[in-house]
Order: structure tokens, then C-alpha cells, then sequence
């Protein structure tokens, strides 16, 4: 898909490095599945992927974590 942010390039798979702060806590989730331009590597992730990251921000949240690392796996 062509990049929203820059208008040139072209988005590839690839897999990435989230990190997600709340409320105190840092959540490091490595290997998510995203498109990254090829041009300016603007980061796209699926709904899905966000719904996934979001549950587990919100299970760290939860289990009082300060700062946790996680790999992800769909």
C-alpha cells in the first residue's frame, strides 16, 4: 500500500518494536507484525495486531507491572 504520511513509498511486512506507556507502567513487545514504508518507515499495524496489543497493555496494567518485555506472538 502507498504511505499516508509521505506519499512515496510503499509499505513492506516486517516486524517491529512496540512500546506502549500507561499510567506508570512500560510495555516492550518485540517481533509485532507490521507494514513499514520503504521510503520514511511510517509503522502501519492491523486492527487486530492493536486489539492483541492493547490486551496485553492492559494485562500488564492488571498484574501492577512496571516494566515488562514480551514477545509477540499471534
Amino acid at each position: 500500500m502507498k504511505c499516508a504520511i509521505c506519499k512515496n513509498g510503499e509499505t513492506a511486512p516486517k516486524k517491529i518494536t512496540v512500546t506502549l506507556e500507561r499510567e506508570g507502567t512500560t510495555l516492550v513487545i518485540k517481533d509485532v507484525p507490521a507494514d513499514v514504508c520503504t521510503n520514511c518507515g511510517e509503522e502501519y499495524v492491523s486492527s487486530k495486531t492493536n486489539k492483541e496489543l492493547l490486551q496485553r497493555a492492559n494485562g500488564s496494567l492488571a498484574k501492577g507491572a512496571e516494566l515488562e518485555l514480551l514477545r509477540f506472538a499471534a
